[in-house]
């Protein structure tokens, strides 16, 4: 296992990493999705005692991540936010300040409900359609993605995808992970406060789990 793993899409390469991201290398650009900035104040407020240290921890994550590909673009996939501004919100935007020269880009999620002007305050470019970046597309939830464009390999976010694994008797444990089929990868949600939706890849699709921060290819067969 390795904390980062290369797979090579439409020409491209990709670097995977154990934090939930992907870096795109031709284009300096780090790819995120799922965020949920201000999800664990949202519970918070609603009673219940999630630590603001959760966030804290996907925050310094991020941070290192972009510091570490030395990346000079930041795309998100959408539900970047949970939902109204909170004070995690503008945690984020002091953060984003102290990188002002990064580039930052969203296309839209269902949370992603915040006013216009919190983005443009926040210097963020924001997509409400499929963001195009040949040979890529961006999306945050496959079903936006159209016949108008076919030939682009989109990936997106959404769901948190996650397989099952299986070992020895009736052993098992559920994993992120990272799902490509023939049109289009689905991202793992880069918040590690978040559910997950089991994928159950086909013959030809390749998926890999993500393990203590290691990536791990893995074969249909140890699927459940």
């Amino acid at each position: 296992m390795t904390r980062y793993l290369s797979h090579i899409v439409a020409g491209e390469h990709l670097i995977m990493s154990g934090e939930r991201s992907l870096f795109w290398e031709g284009e300096n650009t780090l790819i995120i999705a799922d965020l949920h900035i201000g999800k664990t104040g949202h519970f918070r407020k609603e009673g219940i005692g999630v630590p603001a240290a959760v966030y804290k921890d996907d925050l310094h994550r991020l941070l290192s991540e972009i510091l570490f590909f030395k990346a000079e673009r930041l795309i998100i996939v959408g539900d970047m936010s949970h939902s109204i501004a909170n004070r995690e919100l503008d945690l984020f935007r002091k953060w984003r300040k102290d990188f002002s020269s990064l580039e930052v880009q969203l296309a839209k999620g269902n949370h992603d409900i915040l006013d216009n002007r919190w983005y443009e305050e926040a210097d963020i470019m924001v997509h409400n359609a499929p963001l195009p970046l040949y040979p890529f597309l961006f999306a945050h939830d496959i079903e936006q993605v159209t016949d108008q464009n076919d030939g682009l390999y989109t990936f997106a976010g959404h769901v948190h995808p996650s397989v099952t694994i299986r070992g020895k008797g009736k052993q098992s444990m559920r994993l992120p992970c990272f799902y490509f089929s023939r049109t289009h990868c689905i991202l793992p949600a880069f918040s590690r406060f978040t559910g997950s939706y089991q994928v159950r890849p086909e013959s030809g699709e390749n998926v890999f789990g993500i393990v203590e921060k290691e990536v791990l290819p893995l074969q249909a067969k140890s699927l459940i």
